[in-house]
């Protein structure tokens, strides 16, 4: 395993695992908010057994750069990253896994670049279309999901600095995860990297810049007009693991996905949160590694 900062032609500079052999099949590994590649840490030398694992902080994370404009998180943006990273390595072909935001990631990029992305791994992100529809109709789920306005506001950042990272963690990270789980080291690596200058702002940034619509509970909302239009399917062979105890993105993200995409596996666990890669990382390696044999 290696670690480097590999500039990209999209002007920034990414801090990326790199392990396992170059000329084998390669799979990239996405993490979201509020973490780093180390979400993928169990996975990532068990793959590298077989297969050449790519695994970046994402722009606006950890060891990568971050731009401190909203508009510098949009969703077409950051699949512009994983384009450019995958050109840098001279990765022609690859398999892209995502969690959270890395998900959300991976679900736009899989959707434009069939010809680029082999095969599609997520893990507890909602499939675009699924996930809005649900903000709208489903009053559970929109519920669930006001965070996404609580770090929308610009005064994100300051409520964050006066609870402090440490109970930021608890109180947030945590709640949605086995905190049993989180080894000491972990923890010591989520303050340090959330203590760098502008890293809040950055990753409070990937909310600001989705055009997600997340309506007030009770509030009246109608459906945004691309809901109701034909939605184009995920054509690549697709593993979806899901945590059922995920609080923030409930089971109905797993519903009407069979009508989604073409070839999809599906893999739960009734007792894993949102933070599924590292509570119960056995799930998630087993999952994984079946899903890529049966479909070399």
């Amino acid at each position: 395993m290696e670690t480097r900062r590999i500039p990209l032609s999209t002007g920034v500079t990414l801090n990326v695992m790199l392990a396992g052999p170059v000329d084998a099949p390669a799979v990239m590994l996405l993490h979201g908010f509020p973490e780093s590649h180390r979400t993928w840490r169990h996975q990532i030398a068990e793959l590298a057994r077989d297969y050449r694992v790519i695994a970046p902080d994402q722009r606006g994370f950890a060891g990568s750069d971050k731009p401190q404009e909203v508009e510098a998180y949009e969703t077409g943006t950051i699949v512009k990253d994983v384009l450019a990273l995958a050109d840098a390595l001279e990765v022609e072909h690859f398999t892209l896994a995502g969690h959270d935001w890395g998900g959300a990631v991976a679900w736009a990029a899989a959707l434009a670049h069939p010809l680029r992305i082999r095969r599609l791994v997520i893990v507890n992100a909602p499939h675009p279309l699924v996930f809005q529809k649900s903000l709208i109709e489903d009053e559970a789920q929109r519920a669930a999901s006001q965070y996404i306005n609580v770090f929308r506001s610009p005064l994100a950042e300051t409520g964050i600095r006066a609870m402090g990272l440490d109970t930021f963690l608890d109180k947030v990270l945590l709640s949605h995860a086995d905190a049993a789980r989180l080894e000491p080291e972990e923890r010591q690596a989520y303050l340090r990297d959330w203590a760098q200058e502008g890293a809040l702002t950055a990753m409070l940034n990937w909310y600001r810049a989705a055009k997600i619509e997340v309506p007030r509970p009770g509030e009246a909302a109608t459906a945004p007009l691309w809901t109701k239009l034909p939605f184009p399917h995920v054509t690549q062979p697709t593993l979806v693991v899901w945590g059922l105890k995920d609080t923030a993105l409930l089971p109905v993200q797993l519903e009407g996905l069979h009508g989604l995409v073409d070839d999809l596996r599906l893999v739960t666990s009734p007792t894993a949160s949102h933070f599924v890669t590292w509570e119960e990382p056995e799930i998630v390696t087993s999952a994984i590694r079946d899903f890529l044999a049966e479909t070399d």
